[in-house]
């Protein structure tokens, strides 16, 4: 099992085949551009939960995360840079003209976020998912044991 939930939208732009699925949905530029995006990206989702697929529910919820995140990067920072090329946090802007275009678009996201994260079978399939990884991780490191006590008994002989 090589996926994991991770916090908030790590691993988004790794995971195939959704990340090629997904990426092309994404887009935040303007709020009915995010509305169009959030749209299909919760269309996703919810085909995603018919075929029994979390990986992918949560690929799409993840998406649809980052597209508030960006859209609230560029709301807060003009051209969307949080950091400078020395690595320290620029200052916010209030004044930068599409900032309330970008606020909107966060919010037409967040709306979608809430509602993938409070799916019923969205919920109930990271829990089976996360009970799993759980056994999967515990199988891995009993093999890991074994194969370490093989070694000590090989350098024994």
């Amino acid at each position: 099992m090589s996926y994991r939930i991770a916090r908030g939208e790590q691993g988004v732009l790794t995971f195939e085949p959704y990340k090629s699925m997904l990426l092309p949905l994404w887009r935040f530029r303007t709020p009915s551009i995010a509305r169009a995006s959030s749209a299909a990206l919760w269309a996703r989702f919810v085909d995603f939960d018919a075929h029994d697929d979390f990986v992918g529910m949560d690929m799409a919820r993840k998406f649809v995360q980052m597209g508030m995140t960006r859209a609230k990067r560029y709301a807060n920072h003009k051209g969307g840079r949080k950091y400078g090329v020395d690595g320290k946090e620029l200052e916010k802007s209030t004044t930068h003209g599409d900032r309330g275009e970008k606020e909107e678009a966060s919010a037409v996201f967040r709306e979608v976020w809430e509602r993938c994260r409070g799916h019923e079978g969205y919920q109930r399939r990271k829990k089976v998912f996360q009970e799993e990884q759980k056994g999967w991780d515990k199988e891995v490191k009993k093999e890991e044991g074994k194969v370490g006590r093989v070694k000590e008994e090989e350098l024994d002989v």
